[in-house]
C-alpha cells in the first residue's frame, strides 16, 4: 500500500479490531525469498533478519507505546510438525531484542487446527479465522503487538485482535514481515 494512503481498498467496508498495521515489505519477488527461506527451508537465520527490516519499519513509522506487549501468532500443530518451528514466533522473537519489548508467546492461544489457507479465499479465510484463538489475562490493560510472517487477507490478526481484546487488550497493532500486495 503506497504510504500516502490511509486505508486498503479491501479494508474500507469491514471495522478493523487493530489500530494499525507495519509491514517491513510487500510479498513479491525478489523479498518474499526471505520469507520462504524461514518458512520452507527452515532457515532460522532469517528470522532476525526479517526482524530487523520489521523494526526499521516499526521506528520509520513512529514506534510503538513503550508498554507494548510482542505477542506471536501460534502456528497449528500440523505446521509446528512440518517445520519444528513457529515462523511468527522466530520473528517475534528476535523482534522484541530489537524493540527492546518484552516477548508474551502464551498470552494468544490458537483454539482449534485450520486447513492450511494458501488455497483458500478471503470469505474462507474469514470464516476459518473466526474464533480461532483465546486471548490470555496477561494482556489486561496492555498495547498488544501481534507478531506475524506474512498477512494476506488480514482474517488470520483480525481474530487475533479481537481475541486479545476480549481478553482486556487495550489496543492491538500488527507487525508483519510481509503484506501481500
Amino acid at each position: 500500500m503506497p504510504a500516502t494512503a490511509s486505508t486498503c481498498p479491501a479494508c474500507l467496508g469491514a471495522p478493523r479490531a487493530y489500530v494499525r498495521t507495519f509491514a517491513a515489505f510487500e510479498y513479491a519477488p525478489p523479498a518474499d525469498a526471505l520469507i520462504q527461506m524461514l518458512k520452507i527451508r527452515l532457515r532460522l537465520s532469517m528470522g532476525p533478519v526479517l526482524a530487523r527490516l520489521l523494526a526499521a519499519e516499526v521506528r520509520r513509522g513512529g514506534g510503538l507505546p513503550a508498554d507494548a506487549l510482542l505477542v506471536p501468532v501460534p502456528a497449528g500443530r500440523a505446521s509446528l510438525r512440518l517445520r519444528g518451528m513457529n515462523p511468527a514466533g522466530e520473528i517475534a522473537r528476535s523482534l522484541a531484542a530489537e524493540l527492546a519489548l518484552p516477548l508474551a508467546r502464551g498470552a494468544l492461544r490458537r483454539l482449534r487446527e485450520t486447513p492450511r489457507q494458501t488455497s483458500l479465499g478471503r470469505r474462507a479465510r474469514q470464516i476459518g479465522a473466526m474464533g480461532l484463538f483465546a486471548g490470555a489475562p496477561q494482556v489486561r490493560g496492555r498495547h498488544v503487538a501481534v507478531v506475524d510472517d506474512v498477512m494476506t487477507t488480514g482474517s488470520t490478526v483480525q481474530a487475533a485482535a479481537i481475541a486479545l481484546l476480549a481478553a482486556g487488550a487495550a489496543s492491538v497493532t500488527i507487525l508483519v514481515a510481509a503484506r501481500t500486495p
